[in-house]
């Protein structure tokens, strides 16, 4: 079935000149390269905005040029070069100079706001509101490192983001959102400046070099699995009754206390291996993506524009985890988080620098989930100018059997929504999972 989203033009943005031309990229940025784009994107009705949409399209791209003067390596490209002396090596760097941002004006014939949010399953079209479908971040040696894709709708219109992964991670991505909607809402000075310094390893030489002959020997390019996708709504009621259930359980096992997200991230793991039927002696795990900044003694700046993620893993067989309660999976990812310290972070980079690689969709496997983004992330107090967007949704972007995104809900009420992408059938048994239907708010 052909796409009813159709491009109408492309522009590039730029930032004025005067900036530095370079920026050599840290370990955590190299190892982005075969992973793809960032991509989410604000859902808007016109019932809340006040001026045209050609007024609306003209104001954003001006104030994406003022936003990328503090952002400006996103209007960049991704150079490659080979050492001059002719031994093994690739070093990878941002040319701020090239090529700019892209700005797509898109219209999605005969949708609706209500086309995007009210069906259960999110409709097939939403990755075509995104620019760089399934595009892996060394695309960026001739795509934009940063595509705006504004979609019109019937009644609204769609704004997708899509950042390229080696320049910055999630608290990256939406600390660049949020002042670009500032300076749209006429907002100066913003009010978190990125930190465009890179951290590196004390010692290290720079730039670093990448130990492979050529980019095709860690390029990879995974097809697009076939998935559904559900976005569930955890009522603040709900995800306070499950941590309580989960603590009291670990009171009476002498295990930690743990989080409200540890609880869900919980339930989650728990729910998905039940839909996934393994045999009972299947090691299977989780993932937890989380930033670094923190962690470091003395702390890296929260405006600190570039990547520090890492994902802690914890893991058991089937059994073990199904015939114990949240409260005891949260308690293993509670020991696992609380264990990535400064010296374990440090020692985790050490360790890369001896041997770089590179990340692929190949690392994932099928046996676990991984959860990335979120509720921290103030995605809906992104201001623009035209109040709350009505939803959040992201693009094609880094998707496979047992990805979890976490969204904030979006009226601020302590609920949280995940993002969940299954197979077919194990989505189906997902739904039929009692404990975790019971949660959601339908």
């Amino acid at each position: 079935m052909p796409s009813p989203v159709r491009r109408i033009s492309t522009c590039s943005v730029s930032p004025p000149s005067g900036h530095p031309p370079r920026i050599d990229l840290a370990s955590w940025d190299l190892s982005m390269l075969s992973a793809q784009y960032i991509q989410k994107g604000h859902l808007f009705s016109m019932s809340d905005v006040s001026c045209r949409l050609d007024d609306v399209i003209d104001h954003l791209q001006n104030s994406l040029a003022q936003a990328l003067l503090h952002f400006y390596p996103l209007a960049g490209r991704l150079v490659t070069e080979k050492p001059r002396d002719g031994t093994k090596g690739l070093f990878t760097y941002i040319d701020c100079s090239a090529g700019g941002a892209d700005f797509v004006r898109s219209v999605a014939d005969g949708i609706s706001v209500a086309d995007v949010v009210e069906p259960f399953y999110t409709p097939s079209f939403v990755k075509d509101l995104f620019c760089l479908d399934l595009a892996i971040c060394y695309d960026a040696h001739n795509d934009p490192l940063l595509a705006i894709q504004l979609t019109e709708l019937v009644d609204g219109f769609f704004l997708g983001i899509s950042l390229n992964h080696v320049v910055g991670d999630g608290t990256a991505f939406w600390n660049f959102v949020t002042a670009w909607a500032e300076i749209n809402r006429g907002v100066d000075p913003i009010s978190r400046p990125p930190v465009l310094d890179r951290w590196f390893v004390d010692g290290t030489s720079i730039p670093i070099k990448l130990p492979y002959n050529e980019p095709e020997e860690y390029i990879l390019r995974p097809k697009a699995p076939n998935l559904k996708e559900v976005f569930f709504l955890f009522p603040f009621e709900s995800i306070a009754h499950l941590r309580e259930r989960a603590n009291d359980e670990n009171r009476k096992a002498g295990e930690p206390t743990i989080s409200s997200f540890q609880a869900l991230a919980s339930l989650m793991w728990r729910s998905i291996t039940r839909a996934r039927k393994f045999p009972e002696n299947e090691t299977v795990g989780c993932r937890l993506a989380f930033d670094n900044r923190s962690r470091f003694r003395p702390p890296l700046s929260p405006d600190y524009f570039g990547n520090t993620v890492y994902a802690v893993y914890a893991a058991t067989t089937v059994g073990e985890l199904l015939s114990h309660g949240i409260g005891w999976a949260g308690a293993m990812l509670n020991r696992i988080v609380r264990s990535y310290t400064d010296v374990e972070i440090r020692g985790k980079v050490d360790k890369w620098m001896d041997a770089p690689s590179i990340y692929t969709l190949a690392m994932f496997d099928a046996q676990s989930i991984h959860i990335g983004s979120s509720p921290r992330y103030d995605m809906y107090g992104c201001d623009f100018g035209w109040g709350k967007a009505v939803a959040i949704r992201s693009g094609n972007a880094n998707k496979f059997d047992g990805k979890v995104s976490a969204f904030p809900g979006r009226e601020g009420d302590g609920s949280v929504e995940f993002e969940i992408c299954l197979s077919p059938e194990n989505m189906d048994r997902l739904l039929l999972d009692r404990e975790f239907m019971a949660l959601i708010k339908t």
